[in-house]
């Protein structure tokens, strides 16, 4: 049965329950995809430091931040601003249709991994002869099939969410999660065996100083943001269901930790078998559908290997898209007092119906490029992330160091003064200063 507060909200039945959901919502294709590539690109370990200083001083800033708001408001994030100020509703708007837009290219890319998982199952990848590079281009230029696999990974997500918070997010999360890490364990432990994976372990988890530059402090900065989920008004949604009892400063450290310790497992699982098999460490969004599969066909087990892997990629990418897909159901809902299960299956096909031209914009809509010579996903892509995203954190953070108050914020932080936060002076530093600054930083160097 759901647990509900005084206004017949649902809330999380348990902190594991939501610490294990809003982690998924980070833990994703950023960490499992973007975040191997993006360190094979800017230095290995040079860009793995700048990542953890950069997590401490703008990750869990943010992360307190929103769930502040949520908690506070007990609303979804249009909701939320404009109980605390009537004129910033629009702020929250922001991360609520930034989210939405994001879901209907993820779920394109989420069927992408589930036919993949089917590939990996048939033995695609052993077949002798097999062109990586061609496999791939022939199945997303096809018209048909794309869209089939985005279907089917759009019905999944609105399945979970259809159930509500602790009886559907929460409870596929508590099966979801800890699935994830013990499938990253396994496929970590085989790379790191393989011969010559040594140079992959190295090249990660040992910085060379001198690659240290601007570019990779701007790469590092957006992996930050991007990966744990900031801007897009999901961790105030997830906030929004919790206890006025929880310790929230406690959650916006345990999270981050989470998302981290995932992406460093997803570089070792990903980086030591690159180096090992002879491959380059910098080759992109190639990476996950051209290179790791040719991987596999060389790796001794590596078909069992492969299914393991997409099926970690297919939970990682699931956690994800049900928490973007909560953001708008949860506006909905509370908005338009509209019943949940009726608005998760209309933003669900709405969903599915957007995501339809990113997916043939990879083949028969190709020629169309909205923006910036992109096609249709890479326009809604850049909009969004080096956007919206960007301007939602950014006012997040003048909202709350500049117009709500820092002292406001504490006393929400410290459920009024009933939990210690030493951390309390160093966090408003942050918020007012620090994190606005970097943001821009980011969001200019995201419309270059």
């Amino acid at each position: 049965m759901a647990n509900l507060n005084e206004n017949n909200r649902d809330q999380w039945s348990s902190k594991i329950g939501f610490v294990l959901a809003a982690a998924g919502s980070a833990v994703g294709l950023g960490n499992l995809w973007r975040f191997p590539y993006t360190a094979g690109q800017n230095g290995g370990g040079a860009f793995v430091l700048v990542y953890f200083a950069i997590l401490v001083l703008v990750g869990f800033t943010l992360m307190l931040a929103e769930l502040i708001i949520g908690r506070h408001t007990q609303l979804n994030p249009i909701g939320a601003y404009r109980k605390i100020r009537k004129n910033w509703g629009w702020v929250g708007g922001i991360g609520v249709f930034a989210s939405f837009l994001i879901l209907s290219f993820y779920s394109v890319i989420g069927g992408w991994v589930i036919n993949y998982l089917v590939k990996a199952a048939t033995g695609a990848f052993t077949v002798p002869g097999t062109d990586m590079a061609d496999l791939f281009v022939s199945f997303i230029t096809n018209p048909g099939q794309p869209i089939i696999y985005h279907g089917i990974f759009a019905f999944l997500t609105l399945a979970i969410v259809m159930g509500g918070i602790s009886g559907g997010i929460e409870k596929y999360s508590k099966i979801l999660m800890p699935g994830l890490f013990i499938m990253m364990i396994v496929i970590t432990l085989r790379s790191i065996t393989l011969p010559g994976a040594s140079e992959g372990i190295k090249f990660f988890l040992m910085p060379d100083f001198s690659k240290i530059t601007g570019e990779v402090l701007l790469a590092a900065l957006g992996q930050v943001f991007f990966s744990l989920s900031l801007g897009m008004g999901i961790i105030i949604t997830y906030g929004s269901y919790l206890s006025k009892e929880e310790n929230i400063p406690q959650s916006a450290m345990i999270i981050p930790l989470i998302d981290t310790g995932v992406a460093l497992l997803a570089g070792l699982a990903i980086l030591p078998a690159v180096f090992a098999l002879g491959f380059s460490p910098d080759q992109g969004p190639a990476l996950l559908f051209i290179i790791l599969p040719a991987v596999f066909a060389n790796m001794p087990l590596g078909t069992f290997f492969g299914v393991i892997f997409f099926l970690l990629v297919l939970f990682a990418a699931l956690t994800s898209s049900i928490s973007l897909l909560e953001t708008s159901v949860s506006y909905v809902v509370d908005e338009f007092n509209w019943n949940r299960k009726k608005t998760t299956i209309l933003l669900g096909l709405a969903v599915f119906l957007l995501g339809i031209p990113s997916s043939l914009a990879q083949g028969v809509w190709s020629h169309i490029e909205p923006f910036r010579d992109l096609d249709i996903l890479d326009s809604i892509d850049f909009v969004a992330s080096n956007v919206m995203l960007p301007l939602s954190g950014f006012l997040l953070a003048i909202f709350i160091g500049w117009v709500w108050g820092i002292d406001e914020a504490l006393k929400e932080a410290t459920n009024n003064g009933k939990i210690p936060f030493k951390l309390a002076a160093f966090w408003s530093f942050l918020i007012k200063w620090v994190a606005p600054l970097a943001i821009l930083i980011v969001f200019i160097q995201g419309l270059k």
